[in-house]
């Protein structure tokens, strides 16, 4: 069955797993988590999650909503004043979830990181990475995938409910959903059961990623709590109305619609993930990899359920 997934050997070098009607029918892991002193993968590995990490911002949004504290109306202005004043004054909440705030952003997905990324770590470090960038488009009038705008929902959550996003996150997602093994860490002091992640000439990616991450990407986690957190997330235990994150045609809230289903999907230096999930059919498959691709195995595990 292994053989079916990925290819020992091949440049893959993380986990997959697939479950199907509660039942995991698949679980593996491959390659290294630190390659100088040959520490393996398991499945129990903590794996940086890039871009992942933003379903878990929508959903703490979402779920200060459900408290009050927020609401998808609210202005940026309205909670941060004159801060980042070339957002447009009637950016909401709302425009930022759904990537439609037309907010220049700190960290274009079709450009070069921003100078200093890999030190970025406190609140304050990407407020200064936020400002002075101009506006592209007036909100709401069309759809760019905007990393920035992710980052702002984080420091937006931090004011209203006077913690840490960082705090926020584990408080109203990991928590509720039995986490355990999810947090932000620093890329520059991991735990031992923390993969490096690897660039394409072996060096390491803690020149490239921020030190630590906020409301755009950075968390680490592991397969078992990425499906943990479909569960959660699906049973109501996070939010009051999941459904609120699937509204859209190709993107929702925090994450990208599939035919089915959801998908979480994130990929930096180092990089890389996926994990969908299918309610209609019972299905949730997942591959995290420090080292190499993973759409193939993402394949390879939607047929292994099919």
């Amino acid at each position: 069955m292994g053989s079916s997934v990925v290819v020992p050997g091949s440049p893959f070098a993380g986990v997959a797993r697939a479950d199907r009607g509660g039942e995991t029918v698949f679980a593996q892991a491959y390659g290294y988590a630190h390659r100088a002193y040959e520490v393996p993968n398991t499945l129990e590995t903590r794996f940086a999650l890039a871009s992942g990490t933003k379903g878990f911002t929508a959903a703490t949004v979402l779920s200060l909503i459900d408290s009050g504290l927020l609401a998808e109306a609210t202005t940026v202005r309205s909670v941060l004043g004159d801060e980042l004043p070339l957002v447009h004054p009637e950016v909401t909440v709302g425009h930022l979830l759904r990537h439609t705030s037309g907010i220049g952003d700190y960290c274009p997905d079709d450009g070069p990181a921003p100078p200093g990324q890999c030190l970025l770590a406190s609140t304050s470090d990407y407020l200064a990475a936020l400002a002075g960038h101009p506006a592209e488009f007036p909100p709401g009038t069309r759809f760019s995938y905007n990393n920035g705008g992710y980052v702002l929902l984080g420091v937006l959550a931090e004011r209203v409910a006077g913690k840490s996003f960082h705090e926020l996150v584990r408080e109203r997602i990991c928590e509720p959903a039995g986490m355990v093994d999810t947090a932000f860490l620093r890329s520059d002091d991991l735990p031992a059961n923390a993969a490096t992640g690897y660039l394409e000439d072996g060096r390491t990616n803690v020149l490239e990623v921020p030190v630590r991450g906020h409301g755009d990407g950075g968390i680490y986690s592991t397969v078992a709590d990425i499906h943990a957190f479909w569960d959660a997330l699906l049973g109501g235990r996070i939010i009051s109305t999941p459904e609120r994150m699937f509204e859209g045609t190709e993107y929702g809230m925090g994450l990208w619609l599939v035919p089915g289903g959801f998908a979480l999907e994130g990929g930096d230096a180092g990089v890389n993930f996926r994990s969908v999930h299918l309610p209609g059919r019972h299905v949730t498959y997942t591959a995290i990899a420090n080292s190499g691709g993973v759409m193939a195995v993402s394949t390879a595990l939607a047929a292994l359920v099919q």
